[in-house]
C-alpha cells in the first residue's frame, strides 16, 4: 500500500537559532527524502514558521524576478527568504508588501555555502502572509515556549541532540537568551500601555 506523505511540522525558530544551524540531512538515501535542518538544539527541520517585521524587500533576480526579504524577529536577528518563479505566491507577496510590516512565513530550510567556507540559511517561502501585532506576539510566546523546551531537551539527550553536540558543540545558552529576550521584548512594549491588571 502505498503511503501519502505527510507534510511535517514547522519548527518555530528565533532567527538567532536559525542562522547558526549550517548541518543538513536526509534519513534515507531515497532522492525524494526530506532534507532536515539540524537546530543546534537538537531539533530537525524540514519546515519553519517565523514571524517578524519585513523591514527590506528587493527583486534581486537577474534574467527573472527574484526576492529577497529580510524579517527581523524581535531580538533584532535577521531572517532572509528568497522567492522566485517556483514560488509565486511568496514573490508576489514580496512585491507588494510595503515595509514595515509583520509577516508570517512558513518555509523550507535552505543552505547555501560562500566561496569562502561560510554557510549561510535562508527560508525557502511556502506562504508568505501578512499578520497583525497580537499574531505577532503570539508567535514570540509560542516560540519562547518551544525553544526553552528544546533547551531543556538537550540535558536528556537523544538521537538529534547528540547530533547537534557533534556539529555544533555543546552550548545552547545564546538560544535560551533569545527566548528570554524575545519574551522581555513583550514586556518592554506593554509597559508603554497602561497596567491592566498583571
Amino acid at each position: 500500500m502505498a503511503s501519502t506523505p505527510t507534510r511535517e511540522v514547522a519548527r518555530r525558530v528565533f532567527a538567532r537559532e536559525f542562522n547558526d544551524a549550517s548541518f543538513t540531512f536526509k534519513e534515507s538515501d531515497d532522492e525524494r527524502a526530506p532534507v532536515y535542518l539540524l537546530l543546534p538544539t537538537g531539533e530537525r527541520a524540514n519546515r519553519v514558521f517565523i514571524v517578524g517585521t519585513l523591514t527590506e524587500t528587493e527583486d534581486v533576480g537577474e534574467d527573472s524576478e527574484y526576492w529577497q526579504g529580510r524579517i527581523v524577529d524581535p531580538n533584532g536577528d535577521t531572517f532572509f527568504t528568497y522567492a522566485g518563479q517556483y514560488q509565486p505566491d511568496a514573490a508576489s507577496a514580496l512585491r507588494k508588501l510595503e515595509p514595515p510590516a509583520y509577516v508570517s512565513v512558513v518555509g523550507k530550510p535552505r543552505t547555501f555555502e560562500t566561496d569562502d567556507g561560510e554557510v549561510n540559511v535562508s527560508v525557502r517561502p511556502e506562504s508568505i502572509t501578512e499578520v497583525t501585532e497580537t499574531e505577532r506576539d503570539r508567535w514570540v510566546v509560542e516560540t519562547a515556549e518551544q525553544t526553552l523546551d528544546r533547551v531543556q531537551a538537550v540535558e536528556d539527550g537523544g538521537e538529534y541532540v547528540e547530533m547537534a553536540r557533534e556539529q555544533y558543540g555543546g552550548s545552547v545558552d545564546a538560544y535560551k537568551q533569545a527566548a528570554i529576550e524575545g519574551l522581555e521584548s513583550l514586556d518592554g512594549e506593554r509597559e508603554a500601555e497602561p497596567e491592566a491588571g498583571l
